[in-house]
């Protein structure tokens, strides 16, 4: 990248003895939606955070649009927006007053009533904070991130807590923005949420970033495992899955076992002779290519959200 739009070079975050960002480095280009994917207490939160300008970093180097979030924080927020982790507003306070309050903060922006058709508001326009749905208060947390038409927009786990239709509505407000050509950033532990919505992902795990890429690069980084999942009749002996051979990992997910495997055919014949041993029986078996999950577990030898 030429000149990135944002750039972060060997960020470093402490909260006293606890390191929480150690090392992380990586660049945005403008115009991409660019993910950090890792489960919580990756450390993702903090590195936002001092994007933003609301925390200050321990070490390393920051770039948001051409300025540094300490040095130059008023010219930095007024080219960011931010929807953080958790918004909580004023229970009495009125949807257009909300946008028209932020909008107040800024010299330029969108209009409130543009925000309210665009995320299917204008029928809470009156309607207080505490009225609306967890959906409702999300869709306003994301317009009142544009009321100042940012060159770079902020989501840290923007979707978090909601159910899944709910999810999809963001997930659909997120495409459009990124049709746009609205340069993103959001952190998720979500691995379906990294794959329909990022351009690139930085997977983070205890603070540092252990791969990045496109999503179909950091699978093909795995091509040479495979996922099987099945379905037994009766559980499997404890940890026994994990050491028949050809089989890297294997773990239990949703009342199936998943095995991921360096050589397939080996490892489901192991799989067969095993329940043949133990008097169970195989009740369904399924192949697929790697998924952003693989590649975890792969990295780091546990599923993202243990």
């Amino acid at each position: 990248m030429a000149n990135p739009i944002l750039q972060v070079e060997n960020l470093v975050k402490r909260y006293g003895d606890l390191e929480a960002v150690r090392g992380v480095s990586f660049s945005v280009e403008e115009g991409e939606v660019f993910g950090l994917l890792g489960p919580n207490g990756a450390g993702k939160t903090s590195t936002i955070e001092v994007l933003e300008g609301l925390r200050v970093a321990d070490g390393g180097r920051v770039s948001v649009c051409g300025f540094d979030p300490v040095r130059n924080p008023t010219e930095l927020k007024r080219e960011i927006g931010a929807a953080l982790q958790f918004t909580s507003l004023p229970d009495k306070l009125k949807v257009t007053e909300a946008l028209r309050l932020f909008s107040s903060f800024y010299n330029r922006g969108r209009q409130p009533e543009e925000l309210l058709k665009r995320f299917g508001l204008e029928e809470k326009r009156n309607a207080f904070y505490s009225q609306l749905s967890g959906g409702q208060k999300q869709r306003l947390a994301l317009a009142m991130a544009l009321v100042n038409d940012p060159k770079v927009l902020f989501l840290d786990e923007p979707t978090a807590g909601l159910d899944p239709q709910v999810r999809r509505e963001i997930y659909d407000i997120v495409e459009e923005l990124k049709h746009e050509k609205k340069t993103i950033v959001l952190t998720t532990h979500y691995i379906e949420e990294a794959e329909r919505l990022c351009d690139r992902v930085a997977i983070v795990d205890h603070g540092k970033v252990i791969a990045q890429g496109t999503p179909r690069e950091l699978k093909q980084t795995s091509a040479n495992i495979s996922r099987v999942e099945v379905r037994l009749a009766k559980p499997a002996s404890n940890g026994a899955l994990k050491t028949l051979d050809g089989v890297v990992d294997a773990r239990e997910l949703g009342g199936a076992y998943v095995l991921h495997c360096q050589r397939t055919a080996p490892a489901i014949v192991a799989l067969v002779k095993h329940l043949e041993a133990e008097g169970n029986e195989l009740v369904s078996l399924e192949i697929a290519t790697p998924s952003l999950e693989d590649v975890f577990i792969e990295l780091t030898g546990r599923r993202l959200r243990d």
